[in-house]
């Protein structure tokens, strides 16, 4: 039958940590403790990658680069990834258990798909270390999906590779990978979906592509909200989302208009062109 099989979601700043603020203010304290100044626009980024190979793309913009020169007189090398790292690791792990909270909404969410006979899937930035911390948080508090996949899986092959989603599909015993889909709030999870050839989409509120706190938004004026809404549904549709939503809650009901999408022989890829064609 032509119809989505499985959902595949990532998980902080989509599932869980609005915002997705538990890694950012990490990399922006060991990039100050190393003597470089980085601004959370840098630090975010590269979001939704393996977090060392987040390191290593922080290092080599240009900006950042530059700097890194500035102060040691020598271009960054593989040694001062691997040191950077090794000051994330800990840093991060001492504050996971902070940034477990479902984001509003997902529960329900989850709960409808499951109800329509869908499996749910989960990728990730984290090490399975760090997703055992956010794992058990989450499950306290009512979130936990069928199957989770993390980098150390697939040979540190992150996104945007497309293996982690392979390894839920397979796991997930899910037919076909266009009658999959990947939800998530990063550029790196759109281009992980587009590169696994399901069907891609950026959640927008509480995303780490908007970058607000819950409480960042909730005092944003109506214009402001919808400001930024459209400034982060245009950036998912920019890196080749199919569809955009925002938040979790839409997602059964977008699933409905992709089953129809299915039945008509349409595939991922497809609704992303009608898209940009209105940007």
């Amino acid at each position: 039958m032509n119809r989505i099989e499985g959902v595949i979601l990532d998980w902080a700043g989509t599932a869980v940590d609005f915002g997705c603020f538990a890694p950012v203010n990490v990399f922006v304290d060991i990039f100050n403790q190393a003597g470089i100044e980085v601004t959370m626009e840098e630090a975010r980024a590269p979001m939704g990658m393996l977090k060392i190979d987040h390191i290593r793309a922080m290092l080599s913009m240009p900006r950042i680069s530059t700097l890194w020169k500035d102060k040691y007189g020598r271009d960054f090398s593989e040694e001062d990834v691997h040191r950077l790292y090794a000051a994330f690791e800990p840093a991060l792990m001492a504050s996971l258990t902070e940034y477990t909270d479902p984001i509003p909404g997902v529960i329900e969410a989850v709960e409808a798909l499951r109800a329509d006979g869908l499996k749910i899937g989960s990728t990730t930035g984290y090490t399975r270390s760090m997703m055992d911390v956010v794992t058990q948080g989450a499950r306290e508090k009512g979130y936990s999906p069928d199957h989770l996949v993390t980098p150390d899986e697939t040979g540190s092959y992150g996104r945007p590779y497309p293996y982690m989603i392979y390894r839920n599909m397979e796991h997930l015993k899910l037919s076909a990978s266009w009658k999959v889909v990947k939800a998530g709030d990063t550029a790196s999870d759109i281009q992980e979906g587009i590169q696994a050839g399901v069907w891609s989409i950026g959640v927008v509120i509480g995303s780490s592509e908007m970058g607000l706190s819950q409480e960042e938004y909730d005092r944003l004026s109506a214009a402001e909200r919808a400001e930024a809404i459209e400034r982060t549904r245009r950036a998912f549709l920019a890196n080749g989302a199919d569809f955009t939503i925002d938040t979790l809650a839409e997602l059964p009901a977008l699933i409905g208009t992709i089953n129809q999408m299915l039945a008509k022989g349409e595939r991922p890829g497809q609704a992303q062109r009608l898209q940009t064609a209105e940007l």
